[in-house]
């Protein structure tokens, strides 16, 4: 328990890394980033002028321990520990951000209970964007989606009447219709309830593999209205192109990052690597292109595997791409 305000299963713990001095001009991330506090309303909630003031907006992150998705998928298990290396590979980097940071803990799925840990997150996600917080989740696998969905749908912004857009950087659609949710099924879920709360379900992907997605996941696909753009047509200058045109119809974003969007030789720790992917600079400069457009809402990071990953690769991308999005 962090305060009455906000309720997590592990608390925020003492970050490390390199120091180099007590000043300002020495700081890295570890030195940067303090526990989550529950207070006042940020001056900067969204629907109170954050668009504006979207690059000194308080970030705070939270982690989701769960791989259960993924297990119910059929994947590697292993995403659980992702968390701890993201924030082990974050601490050491240098802080330029003009915003503050802070850190919430984690929720903690176990006894394949994810439902149960979905909603508890999605309680967390709701109250700090309420706070005027930018949340940043790091899953996990790609049930962590369910989860800040949920979060993000609670918030006075979504209920309020915002055009929620959910942009997806992955080679999965993850559409499955399966009796039993996994991390093959949250933006099936996702669509399900914004059918069922009367909204218009506004989802991209960049970087769909066709040979890593049947034709029953296109059909889904094209029948819901979901925008998306396949790998090898993700050039820097079409990425660009797609993504403003999602941006110019929606209020607010949900960006969300399944690390298999990448080419295995940059992302190798995740539970399916890409034979093809997406080139990093190419998923950096959407990141960029998000932050500047003022309508980021909520963003996570989903599927690192640390299991499986090579000399902390994958971790310090997702590091590098977290960075890249709060500065």
């Amino acid at each position: 328990m962090v305060s009455s305000a906000l309720s997590v299963d592990v608390p925020p713990q003492p970050w490390s890394g390199r120091f180099d001095g007590d000043s300002a001009e020495h700081r890295r991330w570890w030195q940067a980033v303090s526990p989550y506090a529950p207070g006042a309303e940020s001056p900067d909630s969204p629907g109170h002028g954050s668009a504006a003031h979207a690059a000194s907006r308080p970030a705070v992150i939270l982690g989701f321990a769960s791989d259960e998705g993924v297990r119910r998928n059929k994947g590697r298990t292993g995403a659980a520990a992702a968390p701890a290396a993201i924030r082990a590979a974050l601490g050491p980097l240098a802080f330029h951000l003009d915003r503050t940071v802070s850190d919430a803990g984690d929720i903690v799925v176990t006894d394949g209970a994810l439902e149960a840990g979905q909603a508890r997150a999605g309680q967390a996600i709701a109250a700090m964007l309420d706070a005027g917080r930018l949340t940043v989740v790091l899953g996990g696998g790609h049930e962590t989606a369910y989860a800040s969905y949920l979060g993000v749908a609670a918030s006075d912004a979504v209920r309020g009447g915002q055009r929620l857009g959910i942009l997806n950087l992955d080679a999965h659609f993850d559409l499955r219709d399966e009796p039993l949710p996994s991390s093959g099924t949250p933006f099936r879920q996702m669509a399900e309830a914004e059918a069922a709360a009367g909204r218009e379900f506004r989802y991209a992907v960049v970087g769909i593999s066709e040979p890593n997605n049947t034709r029953a996941l296109f059909n889904t696909a094209d029948r819901l209205g979901v925008r998306y753009l396949p790998d090898e047509d993700c050039t820097a200058e079409r990425v660009r192109a797609f993504v403003a045109e999602f941006l110019a119809g929606v209020d607010v974003l949900y960006l969300t990052i399944d690390l298999d969007v990448l080419p295995a030789s940059v992302a190798p720790g995740v539970s399916a690597p890409a034979a093809y992917g997406v080139p990093l600079p190419v998923i950096s400069e959407a990141c960029r292109q998000v932050a500047e457009s003022g309508k980021l809402l909520h963003l996570d990071v989903a599927e690192l595997n640390p299991a499986f990953d090579i000399d902390g690769r994958t971790a310090k991308v997702a590091a590098r791409i977290i960075n890249t999005l709060l500065q």
